[in-house]
C-alpha cells in the first residue's frame, strides 16, 4: 500500500522550530507517512498569500494527498479549525480563507468542521494549533480516512474577499496579489480576462513607477532591465524583469493597484 502523503504550507520560516516540530507529530502517529513541505515561506500573517501558493501547487499532488496550510493569524479565536475534501485531495487549514482559491477551482469541496477533540495534542496551546490540532488531525485522518469522524460538515466555510477587476470598455483595473522571491508581481488578471491581450496587442499598462507595453511569452524574451507583462505559470498575468526584480524596478508589491489600456 503506497504510504499516506501529507504536505505542510506555512508562514513560520524555517529558523524556529514550528516547522520540525508539526513533523515530529505527524511521525509519532503515523511513521510511515511521507512528510513535504510546500513552502514555509509564506509571507507572516498573509492569508492571501498562503491560498495563493497552496492553490498554485496543490493541484499537482496525487488523489488523497493531505494538505496541511498553517497561516492563521487568528489562531486561539473563535475560528474554526477546518478539514476539507476538494478534487480528490484533502486540506487541514485554518476556516480564515486560506482555502478559497481551492474552492474556487473545485466548486464540489465538501468541509468539515474539526471539534472531535480526541484526535488533539493536549494539552492544546492558544498559540500553536499547527502541532496540536493540524497536525495530528492530518496523520489520524491519514490512519483511517474517514473525515466525518472529526466533526459536522458545514455549508459556510469563509471565503476571503479577493480583490476584483473593472473592467470599463478597453480600460481594467486591478491590483498585485503577490511578489515572489524573483520579484516578479502576480495581477489578479487572467488571460480570460483580457482576450484581445496577445504578444502584437498594443497596450498600456501602468503601476508603480512603471509604464509598461511589450507582452513576452518567456523571461529571456524580454529586454533586461525592462518590466514585461507575461503570462505566468499559475494561470495569472504577471509583471516580470529579465533577471531583476519587477517588484523593485516598478516600485509596487501586494496590494499596490495597476491600470490596463487596451490602444
Amino acid at each position: 500500500m503506497t504510504p499516506p502523503l501529507i504536505t505542510l504550507t506555512t508562514d513560520f520560516g524555517s529558523a524556529d522550530p514550528f516547522v520540525g516540530a508539526m513533523k515530529g507529530v505527524i511521525a509519532s502517529i503515523l511513521p510511515e507517512a511521507h512528510i513535504h513541505d510546500i513552502s514555509h515561506q509564506v509571507a507572516p500573517f498573509d492569508v492571501l498569500d498562503g491560498a495563493l501558493v497552496v492553490a498554485a501547487a496543490s493541484r499537482y499532488w496525487p488523489a488523497r494527498t493531505i494538505h496541511v496550510v498553517v497561516v492563521d493569524p487568528g489562531v486561539g479565536t473563535a475560528r474554526r479549525p477546518l478539514l476539507a475534501s476538494a478534487g480528490g485531495q484533502y486540506f487541514i487549514a485554518p476556516d480564515n480563507g486560506v482555502l478559497s482559491l481551492v474552492f474556487d477551482r473545485e466548486p464540489e469541496f465538501r468541509a468539515w468542521h474539526i471539534t472531535a477533540d480526541h484526535y488533539f495534542l493536549h494539552p492544546v496551546s492558544r498559540t500553536f494549533h499547527g502541532r496540536d490540532i493540524f497536525a495530528p488531525s492530518a496523520a489520524w485522518l491519514a490512519r483511517n480516512w474517514q473525515p466525518e469522524s472529526f466533526g459536522p460538515e458545514i455549508a459556510n466555510a469563509e471565503r476571503l474577499p479577493l480583490p476584483q477587476l473593472e473592467i470599463s470598455g478597453q480600460a481594467i483595473r486591478g491590483a498585485v496579489l503577490r511578489a515572489d522571491r524573483f520579484g516578479n508581481l502576480l495581477l489578479n488578471l487572467r488571460p480570460e480576462d483580457a482576450p484581445q491581450l496577445a504578444p502584437a496587442a498594443r497596450f498600456r499598462l501602468r503601476i508603480g513607477s512603471a509604464e509598461i507595453t511589450r507582452l513576452v511569452a518567456a523571461f529571456g524574451e524580454a529586454p533586461e532591465g525592462e518590466p514585461c507583462l507575461i503570462e505566468g505559470s499559475s494561470g495569472f498575468f504577471e509583471i516580470a524583469v529579465n533577471r531583476s526584480s519587477a517588484a523593485r524596478a516598478t516600485g509596487a508589491g501586494p496590494g499596490a493597484p495597476f491600470t490596463l489600456d487596451i490602444l
